[in-house]
């Protein structure tokens, strides 16, 4: 099977944290979140994929250059304009075949089981296929009790489900997309629904799921990327004996950390450095910054 990364997205929501990383290589618990994503479609199943590209393109393309890494084909494109979600993926129409495929948001972390999911859609030959769930924030979806999607709204909803940010697409939906121009694809599926179209609800359960989107989620998503470790130190990094770490801490490759640092609930990416003395709390240090002053619920 066939997947899409959407990846093309300036990440304005997490900045600064991207002002000079793309979203999609923002390390959780020191892994660039796309690796992740890649691991979890190869899991399911799926055996090519492709990633669109836009904003730092080149820093992506880099990553994913070496294929043998993931054991899986992957493909990029770069888009010379800001295509969204709906024109992002019309432009990859000569990629998919006559099979479904799947498109996943390139922002979040999930254990969402997708094998289940892409068999209903197939035992069902639905059109399209989103996966749900209920999450109070993003409830926008209205279901009925056969699946089926009647409405998505611009605001959130008691008895709605959430969209996950991924769904299974057959390829005769690529006909409702317009060509070379920008478009959001939900509003391709209202658009489908109101030609009188069924479009079909898988709603899971039990499953662990975090948006990247902003920095106080992204913070979420290292501290429960530990699971029961406390502390996640790269093998390349040097902490002084004298470091406190308390609470929980993520530090990255190549960090260099001085004497009487106190670390607490805070990650710190590749290469930065820590002054003798400095306290880091509640914090994002990143890419080779120096800290020479104390952080208290900042992100740099």
């Amino acid at each position: 099977m066939k997947a899409m990364i959407l990846a093309a997205g300036l990440g304005a929501r997490l900045r600064p944290l991207t002002l000079k990383k793309p979203k999609v290589l923002v390390p959780v618990a020191n892994r660039p979140n796309i690796d992740m994503l890649i691991a979890y479609l190869k899991s399911h199943g799926v055996q090519d994929i492709i990633v669109n590209t836009y904003y730092l393109h080149e820093q992506i393309i880099d990553h994913l250059n070496d294929n043998s890494k993931f054991g899986i084909n992957i493909n990029t494109v770069v888009e010379s304009q800001v295509l969204g979600t709906g024109g992002g993926i019309k432009n990859t129409e000569d990629f998919w075949g006559k099979d479904p495929f799947i498109i996943i948001n390139g922002d979040i972390i999930t254990n969402i089981n997708l094998t289940d999911a892409i068999n209903k859609h197939i035992e069902k030959a639905n059109l399209v296929t989103l996966i749900l769930h209920d999450y109070k924030m993003f409830n926008q979806i209205k279901i009925d009790s056969n699946l089926n999607i009647l409405d998505i709204s611009s605001k959130v909803s008691f008895g709605r489900f959430a969209f996950t940010g991924i769904h299974i697409i057959d390829p005769f939906c690529l006909n409702f997309i317009p060509d070379n121009q920008f478009s959001n694809i939900i509003d391709c599926y209202r658009k489908i629904i109101n030609l009188g179209y069924t479009i079909k609800a898988y709603t899971s359960k039990g499953h662990y799921w975090r948006d990247l989107g902003t920095p106080k989620d992204y913070i979420l998503a290292n501290k429960e990327a530990l699971k029961n470790k406390l502390f996640l130190l790269a093998p390349d990094s040097k902490v002084s004996s004298s470091v406190k770490l308390k609470d929980w801490a993520v530090i990255g490759n190549k960090a260099e950390i001085g004497d009487r640092v106190i670390i607490s609930g805070s990650v710190l990416w590749e290469g930065v450095k820590v002054k003798n003395g400095i306290k880091i709390i509640d914090s994002v240090v990143s890419s080779n910054k120096y800290v020479s002053s104390d952080l208290i619920g900042k992100i740099i």
